[in-house]
This record gives structure tokens, C-alpha cells and sequence, in this order.
């Protein structure tokens, strides 16, 4: 039994055994009216089922003079409940009929003193009921004003996620107008180049970048959100990123050991593309001459992605082509974002290594 149902016993007990102590606390222990005060104490914990019924078994303690304490406990939680205004002015008057009546009819008083007497009881009897009615009123606001606030935060979240959606688009248009346009041009000349050159290994070379100039762009537009599905990347397109390194002169040797289908998730397929994308990158930038390896396979679950490469070789000095990315800082965030862990440093014969290890399913 939790502390919150242990507390709320406590209380439903103390608002039965005070009213009882109340009315034995009275001179007459053995008369009718400690008999009904008692009665009334007892039945108590019907308010929680109906307080207007329980308010109506305290009536004949009332009228026997010792069933105040109880029937103070049960007007408190009818006006708790919030019942129809009608009801609450006929529970305040009868309850001040029942307590004056045999007042009026066993002592003789004047005027003055019946009006004195009606005022004081009905104030009596109204002003637990009234407690009762203030004490709701308070949670109800208190519950209003939460949804409120609750309201204003999600009203705030939304508006800051159409800020942000409203920036991220207006970077992609900047994006697009300002690299495309570099893009296409190189696309347009060096068609021009493959169109009007004699020399067929210039030609063919135009051609290449006239292919990868196309490519960037379509990969921009997909990423961008202009592109359509059959542009996205994954792991049918490693092997074509591998043919490119291949006609640029790099030395790259792909073993993948994926089986079909692979079951892999598309994020995590996007990721392992860029990782090996990044990764030719680099060791051709910074470690030209050396051979490259990319690995893929499935195993224990998860899908592991390899690519290392020699020492560079000295003959061919470092390639300054500045920065192609956000480096291995920005990978390894996509590469968690996918729910994957990135590694990455030299290997043992002073060439360098990344490992990415990717979940299978999502």
C-alpha cells in the first residue's frame, strides 16, 4: 500500500473519530442524542459515495442537539462536490429548520431572540458548505490555470519549431540558389569541355566531372528536401562511389559480405553511405597513394563499416582541397543520430582506420 492511499485512510478515519469524540465529549452519554451524534460520526463515509444523502442521516442528530460535528464534515464535502446552487440553499436550510425547531419548541423566546437564533444557526450551517465550495473553487482554478500554462508551453514549442522550420527552409533556398548555380556551371562547362576537346582522356575526365557535378546536385535537392525518393542514398550506392574513387585514380578494394535483402533500416543505410563517403574522402586528401579499404557485413545484429587505409605515399604530396564536411566530429554525430558508434585512429602500419557500427533494426 503506497504513502498517498495510507494518507487518505488517515484523513477519511480523523474525519470520523473527531466528530464521535466531539458528541462523547457531551454530558448525556447514554440519551438519544449522543445515541444519533454517534450514528451520524459512524455513517460519515457515505459523503464520499453521496454527500447530499449524508448530509440528510446527520438531519436526526441535528435535531437531538449533539450532530453539529458530523453534519459540519458532511455540508464541507457537499459544497466540495459543486453541486447545483438550489442544492446548496436547500441543505443550508434545512439544516437550520432541523437545529432551530426543537429550539422554538421547547424554550420560549422573543422576537429578537428567534431572529438572533435563525442568523446564528444559518451562518452555522452555511459556512462549512461554503469552505467547502471556496476550497474547489481554488483546485478548479488551480487545475485551469496548469492546462494553461501547459497550453502556453506547447503553443511555444510549436511556435519556436515553425521558427526553426521557417530558417532551416530559408537556409536550404540560400543553399540551393547559391550552390547550384556553382554547381550547374561546372556541369555546363565541362560538358562544353567534352564537347570541343580532341584529347579522348580530357574527355573523358570532363565527362566524369560533368557526372559528379550532376550527382551533387541531386544529392543536394534530395537532402534539401527537392528530391525525390529514387535519389537517396544507401547501400546499393556504395559500390558507384567506389567506381568513381576508381576512375580518379585512387586504389580502393571493396569487400562487402551484405546478403539480400539486409533488412537494414534507410537512416541507417543513409549513414553508412556517408561514413564511407567521408571516409574516401579524406585518405584521399590527406593519405594520396595509399590503398583504400571498404568493408561491409552484418554480424552480432548490427552492421559494421570499415575503411582503412596505408601510409601515404611521399611521392604524392597531400591534396589542398579544403574542408568537404563537418569532418569526423560532424560523421560521428550522424553516425549516433542512427543509433551507431563511430571509431577512429591511426592503424598499425601508420595508415589510418574508421569503424562504424551500426544497429541492423530500428
Amino acid at each position: 500500500m503506497n504513502s498517498g492511499r495510507w494518507l487518505r485512510l488517515g484523513a477519511e478515519a480523523l474525519a470520523v473519530v473527531i466528530p464521535a469524540a466531539a458528541v462523547l465529549a457531551a454530558p448525556d452519554p447514554f440519551g438519544y442524542a449522543t445515541v444519533s451524534g454517534l450514528v451520524a460520526a459512524a455513517l460519515l463515509p457515505v459523503r464520499l459515495w453521496s454527500p447530499w444523502v449524508s448530509v440528510l442521516l446527520c438531519m436526526p442528530a441535528l435535531a437531538g442537539g449533539l450532530g453539529w460535528p458530523a453534519t459540519f464534515v458532511a455540508l464541507y464535502a457537499l459544497g466540495r462536490a459543486r453541486p447545483r446552487v438550489s442544492t446548496l440553499v436547500v441543505a443550508v436550510l434545512l439544516a437550520t429548520a432541523v437545529a432551530v425547531t426543537p429550539v422554538l419548541i421547547t424554550q420560549s423566546l422573543g422576537a429578537g431572540s428567534i431572529v438572533l437564533t435563525f442568523a446564528f444557526v444559518l451562518a452555522a450551517a452555511g459556512a462549512p458548505m461554503a469552505l467547502g465550495a471556496l476550497v474547489s473553487l481554488r483546485q478548479q482554478l488551480a487545475d485551469s490555470l496548469r492546462r494553461l500554462e501547459a497550453a502556453t508551453a506547447a503553443e511555444l514549442r510549436a511556435k519556436d519549431a515553425t521558427a526553426r522550420a521557417e530558417e532551416r527552409a530559408r537556409i536550404a533556398r540560400e543553399i540551393h540558389d547559391a550552390v547550384g548555380h556553382h554547381v550547374t556551371l561546372i556541369a555546363v562547362e565541362s560538358a562544353a569541355l567534352a564537347a570541343t576537346t580532341g584529347d579522348p582522356a580530357a574527355e573523358e575526365t570532363a565527362g566524369r566531372l560533368r557526372g559528379l557535378a550532376k550527382q551533387a546536385l541531386d544529392e543536394m535537392r534530395a537532402t534539401l528536401g527537392l528530391g525525390t525518393a529514387g535519389q537517396q542514398v544507401g547501400l546499393d550506392k556504395i559500390p558507384d562511389l567506389v567506381v568513381r574513387a576508381r576512375a580518379a585514380g585512387v586504389d580502393v578494394e571493396l569487400s562487402s559480405q551484405l546478403s539480400e535483402p539486409h533488412g537494414v533500416p534507410a537512416a541507417v543505410e543513409r549513414a553508412a553511405y556517408r561514413v564511407v563517403q567521408e571516409a574516401l574522402t579524406n585518405a584521399s586528401k590527406h593519405a594520396p597513394g595509399a590503398g583504400i579499404k571498404v568493408s561491409l557485413l552484418c554480424r552480432g545484429g548490427s552492421l559494421h563499416v570499415a575503411v582503412s587505409n596505408g601510409a601515404p605515399d611521399r611521392a604524392h604530396p597531400a591534396v589542398e582541397a579544403g574542408s568537404s564536411g563537418s569532418g569526423l566530429a560532424g560523421l560521428s554525430e550522424r553516425v549516433q543520430m542512427a543509433g551507431g558508434r563511430l571509431d577512429a585512429g591511426p592503424s598499425a602500419d601508420g595508415g589510418f582506420e574508421l569503424v562504424a557500427v551500426l544497429p541492423q533494426q530500428r
